[in-house]
C-alpha cells in the first residue's frame, strides 16, 4: 500500500512565467490556481527572487513552473536524449488529441504524431520554454492490460539481469496485438 495520496504537484523552470500561464492556458486549457511570488528560499532562507505559478491539470493535478530571473539561463541534461524527459498528460479522447494537434500547428508548433503506442495514441511537442510535453489518450482493453500486467516483473527482473529488451509484451509492436 502507498504511503503516497496523490501529487501534490510538480514543478519545472520556466523562461517566463506569464508567457508560461497564458501558454497552457491557450493550447491545453489549464486554469491559473494560484501564484507564489518570494524574495527569499523559504526551505534554504536563501536570497532569491522567483515567481511560482500553479496550473490545474485535471484530476487534482497541478502542474507548476519557477521563473528565477537572477539565475543562468536554461539548460536541459544534454547525456539524456531529448525524447526521454517529458511530462505525459492524458486527454479525454483520439477527437481532442487531433484538436489539440490542429490549434498547435495552425500557430506554427511542431507536433509528432500521432503515434500509436497499442496502448495509446499519443501526440509530441515542446512549450515555449523547452518543455517536451506529450498529450495520450488510453486506447488498451481489459485484455490488454491484464497481459502487461501479468509480465511487468518477469520483463522488469531480465531487463535488470540483461540491460535488453524483454519479448514479454512484442505484441505490442510487432502488430499481433489483441483486443
Amino acid at each position: 500500500m502507498s504511503l503516497i495520496k496523490k501529487i501534490h504537484h510538480v514543478a519545472y523552470r520556466c523562461k517566463d512565467a506569464k508567457q508560461t500561464v497564458e501558454w497552457y492556458q491557450k493550447y491545453l486549457g489549464m486554469n491559473f490556481v494560484l501564484a507564489i511570488a518570494e524574495d527569499q528560499v523559504p526551505s534554504t532562507q536563501e536570497p532569491d527572487p522567483y515567481m511560482h505559478v500553479f496550473l490545474d491539470a485535471g484530476g487534482g493535478s497541478i502542474l507548476a513552473f519557477f521563473e528565477l530571473p537572477t539565475k543562468p539561463p536554461m539548460g536541459r541534461d544534454e547525456n539524456t536524449p531529448v525524447w526521454t524527459q517529458h511530462l505525459a498528460l492524458e486527454v479525454a479522447s483520439v477527437d481532442v488529441l487531433a484538436e489539440v494537434k490542429a490549434k498547435l500547428e495552425a500557430d506554427g508548433i511542431s507536433v509528432i504524431g500521432p503515434i500509436n503506442h497499442t496502448i495509446f495514441q499519443s501526440i509530441y511537442f515542446f512549450d515555449p520554454s523547452g518543455h517536451r510535453l506529450e498529450l495520450a489518450v488510453n486506447t488498451a482493453t481489459p485484455t490488454m492490460s491484464r497481459r502487461l500486467d501479468a509480465v511487468k516483473w518477469e520483463m522488469l527482473n531480465e531487463w535488470s539481469q540483461t540491460r535488453r529488451a524483454p519479448q514479454h509484451a512484442r505484441w505490442m509492436h510487432d502488430g499481433s496485438a489483441i483486443e
